[in-house]
């Protein structure tokens, strides 16, 4: 069997999922987050777009958050089948290609998004779709199926919207004609503009969310001394009152009763004054600006991605957690009954044993990641370029806008895969420039 290799490593990954249906029913809960994505009112959102809450308002006629957790497990799983596919059709052996989507398939992270009511499994899978598609063959059709599908992971995490521009750069740089390019701006266009186009008529700013300039501001609170800032008045309510030493974490700063940002009234008017207070604390301290970042990325050094008496979100629980009155009913009517997370031994019990070693450090990630841009280089892979650039891009930006999270690496783990398939395969991507002039527009694999 040509595919032995991949059916025997999907098995036990298949089992992985079962063991979360099984373990965890009906489905993972992550804080406000998840209620706010199943609210039966549609509306766009204030601190993130609603792009998954439209996919959940598609499923809620059926009435099972086992439904979502399952579909998100089966695009998981079917999201490694295509990058093995894709890998194979590079030159890469049966063998070779099952063990680059091998953290797909296998790590606990991956596995627990997956069944979770959050958007994260969804963006990951829109994301890996559309690159590795216009990876795999560059056509008009390719282009604009990419842009859409780059288009919704927008919507669903506004930190897909620089891919989009990212994959645009790498089809003019490579030159693959105007006709590819313009399909990929337009298709990713449509549900951007949708989308915001919805926000307008609902809140009267054309826009994805109102909280960008609120997430830059809590990464000042990191450095932020408003004696050297000098805000102006309008902006000094703003300032920290806490030392610099005593401040918490930066996402912190956005929801606690301590922060100076629940003073300023009106939403739109507080995302505007936070976006230019931090833009000035920047230019005023672009050192504890960079220093801020560089202290986050040293988490990626990390070997461990939770300490076991580490209080985090990103665990499988080993015990029952009741929902708050505040937002039971809201679960608890998509479900159209009991919503809360049950822990079923020994299911969940294996499951967890699983997380404490199932897992790729990101330190090795990071490895990978350099080995994928310098093989790049040295090979001439530039389809590999991609998806590289891609992924750092998604592991660097955070830190840059907001704070890092363990969780919002995750996502580079299937790009860092196939770029690195893609620089190791035996045949490389066909290297001949095609103009706009020239046909055909199709560049093919060798």
């Amino acid at each position: 069997m040509a595919h032995r290799a991949l059916v025997i490593a999907m098995l036990p990954a298949i089992g992985l999922r079962v063991l979360a249906v099984l373990g965890f029913p009906p489905a993972l809960l992550f804080y406000g987050d998840s209620f706010a994505f199943l609210r039966e009112e549609l509306t766009p959102g204030t601190t993130r777009p609603s792009g998954y809450s439209l996919l959940l308002a598609v499923l809620r006629p059926a009435h099972s958050l086992t439904l979502v957790t399952v579909l998100q497990h089966l695009l998981g799983l079917a999201l490694a089948v295509g990058l093995y596919a894709l890998l194979r059709r590079r030159g890469l052996p049966g063998w070779g290609a099952t063990l680059l989507v091998t953290p797909l398939l296998y790590d606990e992270f991956l596995v627990l998004l997956e069944h979770m009511i959050m958007a994260d499994a969804i963006f990951i899978v829109l994301v890996t779709a559309a690159i590795g598609l216009i990876v795999w063959r560059v056509t008009p059709a390719t282009a604009a199926v990419g842009g859409l599908l780059l288009g919704l992971a927008g919507i669903t995490r506004t930190i897909g919207l620089p891919l989009l521009l990212l994959t645009a750069a790498y089809l003019l740089v490579r030159r693959y004609g105007w006709r590819p390019l313009l399909a990929l701006v337009v298709a990713g266009a449509i549900p951007l503009g949708a989308y915001a186009t919805w926000t307008k008529a609902e809140k009267g700013k054309f826009a994805l969310t109102e909280a960008d300039g609120n997430f830059l501001w809590s990464r000042t609170m990191s450095f932020a001394d408003c004696d050297v800032i000098k805000p102006p008045e309008r902006l000094a309510v703003l300032c920290p009152r806490m030392p610099v030493e005593q401040r918490p974490y930066p996402p912190h700063w956005l929801w606690e009763s301590f922060s100076p940002l629940l003073k300023v009234p009106g939403t739109a008017n507080r995302n505007q004054l936070a976006g230019e207070f931090a833009r000035q604390a920047i230019l005023a301290q672009p050192g504890g600006y960079l220093g801020a970042v560089a202290t986050d990325l040293r988490q990626l050094l990390r070997w461990e991605r939770t300490a076991v008496d580490e209080k985090t979100p990103y665990k499988f629980p080993s015990a029952e957690r009741p929902i708050s009155a505040s937002v039971r009913g809201v679960a608890e009517s998509y479900e159209a009954g009991p919503a809360a997370t049950r822990v079923v031994e020994p299911f969940a019990g294996w499951l967890r044993a699983y997380q404490r070693f199932g897992y790729v450090p990101y330190p090795l990630l990071m490895v990978g990641l350099v080995a994928a841009l310098a093989l790049t280089v040295a090979r001439r892979r530039w389809d590999a370029l991609l998806p590289a650039l891609a992924a750092l891009a998604l592991i660097v930006a955070p830190p840059f806008l907001a704070a890092y999270d363990v969780r919002y690496v995750v996502p580079a783990i299937p790009l860092i895969c196939l770029a690195l398939g893609l620089t190791l395969g035996a045949r490389a991507a066909e290297e001949a420039v095609v103009r706009p002039a020239e046909e055909p527009e199709t560049v093919r694999a060798r």
